[in-house]
């Protein structure tokens, strides 16, 4: 037994959220003939709820007994995570709640947080992610703050608008089609191919891509050889020089580009088709963000295939920073008829800030870090060894970005 468990804890206590609409509506099932066996066996103590309403996970998780379970484990999508954190923010001992460790296991449609804790291969593994609640260790993970208005919302994984709100608000009638309806959405956008009338002003630690994609490789190679204990907030993304929080500009830089979407996340996947922050980290302190300039069609097209591998991170039309903060003022009268999307859920649109709260909240994870597979290399690097026949990157800086001006 202690060799299995090594030093993780056996017979964990577990409280376990059931979303029975959630995705195409298997979480039910999935539950009672694959997750609840393995939980038996491995005599986990198991408290489960069926949720029955929108915010019933949120309720729960503001009243939660801190000291009784070792993790919260949700069937569902990404959305039930979010109503789990959102009542953390209201529990009377909200930091303390944070502390408790989510575990996803995969019944929704674009399962982005399972993806990004057992990666590609093994992200829809019902039977794996079960494992994970049993053996995973916690591992850090910040929490964007949106504040909209007199509101503050938490974020743990994307906010979006322009097409990849749409898509994604737009087509929630079809959830029957698992993550195919992610796609769907896109193409529909395609034909449309409606800008995001919005300005966006950031406060940037870094957007050299290159020098980004390099400390996410180092970090990654650094966590494979050590797994240490990563249960302590890391310093993700830390490798090869990358900037830290506290190098970040006080200044506001202002976009001056129309811009079809933006996206910003924390973690590599949204989807199994789709690595839109390659370079995102758990715990490193920055919010990524990508803001998706206005172009051709083909070209968007293009970028299709190498969604998996996050190959449109070299896109020039497609900018990427890691920020500290950034703001959203519409550009419009009729901004409310807008969709804004907070890990994939929907809020009135309206000027909002985003702000960072780093290592606040917590998962279980098999690894220490994100399993994304980021290899990729610039179209500088492909050129030069196509042209050379050499075995090893040559990397070189990619011009500097000329899009952003002080505001």
């Amino acid at each position: 037994m202690s060799f299995a468990y090594k030093d993780v804890s056996p017979k964990r206590n577990l409280r376990v959220l059931v979303n029975p609409k959630g995705g195409p509506g298997k979480a039910s099932e999935i539950f009672t003939s694959v997750v609840q066996p393995i939980f038996r066996a491995a005599r986990s103590n198991c408290e489960v709820t069926y949720t029955e309403r929108s915010k019933h996970a949120m309720d729960i998780a503001k009243t939660l007994p801190l000291d009784t379970y070792d993790a919260i484990v949700t069937l569902s999508g990404d959305g039930l995570i979010h109503e789990v954190f959102s009542g953390f923010a209201e529990h009377p001992e909200s930091v303390k709640a944070f502390s408790t460790p989510i575990c996803p296991v995969p019944t929704g449609s674009g399962n982005g947080t399972s993806l990004n804790l057992l990666g590609l291969k093994e992200g829809f593994d019902v039977g794996v992610a079960t494992l994970n609640a049993i053996k995973g260790k916690p591992m850090r993970h910040d929490i964007c703050a949106v504040i909209l208005g007199e509101r503050r919302i938490l974020s743990f994984m994307t906010v979006a608008l322009g097409l990849m709100a749409d898509l994604d608000l737009g087509t929630e009638h079809l959830r029957w089609l698992g993550d195919g309806r992610f796609m769907y959405g896109f193409l529909r956008g395609l034909i449309r191919l409606k800008p995001c009338p919005v300005t966006l002003s950031i406060k940037v630690a870094e957007s050299n891509k290159e020098k980004m994609a390099r400390a996410a490789q180092d970090f990654n190679v650094n966590i494979k050889s050590s797994r240490n204990d990563y249960s302590a907030p890391a310093n993700d993304g830390q490798a090869s020089g990358e900037q830290s929080s506290a190098d970040a500009t006080d200044e506001w830089l202002t976009l001056d580009k129309p811009i079809l979407y933006l996206f910003t996340g924390k973690s590599p996947y949204v989807a199994r088709d789709l690595m839109q922050f390659p370079v995102a980290r758990a715990s490193d302190g920055f919010i990524d963000v990508v803001a998706q300039e206005v172009t051709s069609r083909g070209e968007l097209l293009s970028s299709i295939d190498g969604g998996p591998k996050g190959a449109a991170y070299w896109k020039d039309f497609q900018h990427y920073f890691k920020a500290t903060s950034y703001r959203i003022t519409p550009n419009t009268p009729d901004h409310e008829k807008q969709n804004l999307a907070i890990d994939g859920e929907r809020y009135p649109f309206g000027p909002f800030e985003v702000e960072i709260e780093q290592g606040l909240a917590s998962f279980l994870s098999p690894y220490g870090a994100f399993v994304d597979e980021f290899n990729v290399p610039p179209p500088s690097q492909n050129k030069t060894n196509e042209a050379a026949g050499a075995k090893e990157p040559v990397l070189k800086p990619l011009k500097k970005l000329t899009c952003l001006e002080s505001s």
